[in-house]
């Protein structure tokens, strides 16, 4: 009884589980738009009133040959400036602010003296976050760990919500990322049956692989909100829109790890030790450095254990195959030092250059099965990004590729989802179209990483002294709401406002503060949805055979729509 209780709540989840975390109040599909996806690209900034009375939605447009190039190259562009750090400090730099204190740490902050922040991490939470503090005036710079800055992990959806923080913090950077993106929300979304699938002793429906369980439109309710759209873009075209249009040039310094801080008393300051030698010195540290944080494990007195590389993306970000390796054994250790958790589930993850079958009518599906699920988004340009989740324990790897087996990873994807008789490991014969991903997707595309969030950090507080945490580091969540990104862009927008309230570094320690009361409940709430969605997700196969209990957790994924898009899709943040 206990843990379906869990799942009483986590039906409440289920609806979030497209990452456009967007849908109406209706099952059916669009089918009354009027605006096309360019037409969309050009939105402007409407009262909530006027913004759901005067768009339509848009309809999906096959994208042209152009426009499909298009999406390729800036994608291959933006991969190859970041892997030449475009727009990252020089090695050679001697003249950076941080490396002098001010004459008088403990000062009034004004035009000429403005607060001097410092970020660890240069993912997305950490670029938005420069961002947003710069467009208060306050000086900023990125300290990145990464030995190269280069493109890590495939599209991302940038929701309504996020998409209303960037354009309350740059209004270039929020055009430029709308211009780069591929709307998601014109088309279907929804959760499918992975197989065949009856219902215990014949009682009930019986589902054939491929059936829609649920369907969503995920636009009405951000026009309703006076939101715009969600956008899919390549995360190396975020970031360098982000470090072109947002920060000053040199701002990211790479092979740049926090070792330690200290405080140097309330108002006065911190002194940041670098691994590489290097000493900095600033008014406020924000550590946006993953769920392994250092910053946090030096701020919440955790053990050494508890920090290491952080990787971004569901599936793999940065690491390379080597690195993915030993991730996957440090993990468990880190976990247990940061007090973080394993879902249970490890993730193949990878971008195809593929035009999908169903292209013109589905954005998004989840296909349910066994222990596993298939998930499968439009990347734009003619590709998709797909999810496999697997259950299984933490730390495991795939053989390393050999003559006799080149493709050890994608063999054995094609076992877990197979399309033929007599199917996967349970007997199972796959929807053709986790098949058709596959084989349109090369060996060396793959990543694979455990999944860990964590509980929310009620009384450990994200802040203490003159330092913080935002993103993965405060707040770390499942893959299945897509909103991970998009709650770190809050976390920018809100850390960046409150700062700017700041006239005297003796009030910052007040300014955190408030930006961890008004942040906290929001994503505490975000967080435990995505946990227990995912959870839902794993066993839904299993409730779908119970007489009842299915077609009422169908039912009340219908009915916790609207209260959850509500709260999710609000303008305010």
């Amino acid at each position: 009884m206990v843990k379906y209780a869990k799942y009483s709540l986590a039906a409440f989840a289920l609806s979030m589980s497209c990452p456009a975390s967007a849908f109406s109040f209706q099952i059916q599909p669009i089918t009354n738009a009027r605006i096309s996806s360019s037409t969309v690209r050009s939105y402007t900034k409407p009262s909530p009133l006027a913004m759901s009375s005067t768009l339509e939605a848009p309809v999906r447009q096959p994208e042209t040959p152009d426009r499909v190039k298009q999406v390729r190259e800036r994608f291959q562009s933006a991969a190859k400036d970041a892997a030449n750090a475009r727009g990252c400090a020089s090695p050679d730099q001697t003249d950076d602010w941080w490396r002098t204190p001010e004459d008088e740490t403990y000062r009034d902050v004004t035009k000429d003296r403005p607060l001097r922040v410092i970020i660890a991490g240069g993912g997305v939470a950490g670029l938005v976050t420069a961002a947003a503090c710069h467009a208060k005036g306050m000086k900023v710079a990125i300290f990145e760990q990464a030995s190269q800055y280069a493109p890590y992990g495939g599209p991302i959806q940038i929701q309504s919500n996020a998409l209303r923080a960037l354009e309350r913090i740059n209004t270039k950077v929020y055009e430029e990322i709308v211009k780069a993106g591929t709307v998601t929300a014109d088309r279907v979304s929804g959760l499918k049956i992975g197989y065949k699938k009856g219902v215990f002793m014949g009682l009930g429906k019986q589902y054939e692989k491929g059936d829609w369980l649920v369907r969503f439109d995920t636009l009405q309710p951000a026009l309703q909100a006076g939101l715009p759209p969600t956008v899919v873009v390549d995360r190396p075209v975020i970031q360098q829109i982000l470090l072109n249009h947002g920060i000053p040039d040199g701002t990211v310094r790479i092979k740049s790890r926090i070792k330690k801080y200290e405080e140097l008393g309330p108002g006065k300051g911190l002194k940041i030790y670098l691994e590489d030698g290097n000493v900095a010195y600033a008014d406020v540290l924000v550590g946006a450095d993953g769920i392994w944080s250092s910053v946090r494990r030096q701020m919440h007195g955790l053990s050494n254990d508890a920090d290491g590389f952080a990787a971004s993306g569901a599936a793999g970000g940065a690491l390379t195959e080597s690195e993915a390796r030993r991730m996957a054994k440090d993990s468990i250790l880190m976990a247990d030092g940061a007090n973080r958790r394993y879902s249970k589930f490890t993730c193949y993850a990878a971008l195809a250059e593929h035009k999908a079958s169903n292209i013109e009518e589905v954005s998004y599906q989840i296909l349910l099965g066994k222990d596993k699920y298939f998930v499968s988004t439009d990347g734009g340009g003619e590709r998709q990004q797909w999810f496999a989740l697997i259950r299984e324990p933490a730390g495991g790897v795939d053989p390393e590729p050999t003559p006799e087996n080149p493709t050890p990873k994608l063999n054995r994807l094609l076992k877990e989802f197979n399309n033929k008789e007599p199917g996967d490991q349970n007997g199972d014969v796959w929807d053709d179209f986790a098949h058709e991903l596959l084989l349109a997707t090369k060996e060396e595309d793959i990543k694979r990483r455990d999944l860990y969030d964590g509980s929310p950090l009620i009384t450990q507080k994200w802040n203490r002294g003159q330092v913080c945490i935002c993103g993965d580091a405060a707040h770390p969540m499942m893959p299945n709401l897509g909103q991970g990104g998009c709650q770190a862009t809050e976390d920018g927008y809100r850390l960046a406002e409150e700062l700017a309230n700041v006239k005297h570094t003796k009030d910052i320690e007040g300014a955190l503060d408030m930006y961890f009361l008004k942040r906290i409940t929001r994503t505490s709430i975000i967080q435990t949805i995505a946990q227990l969605g995912s959870d839902l997700l794993v066993d839904f196969d299993l409730m779908m055979t119970i007489p009842l209990v299915g077609p009422f957790f169908l039912t009340a994924t219908q009915v916790s729509m609207p209260f959850i898009l509500r709260y999710l899709y609000t303008p305010e943040f």
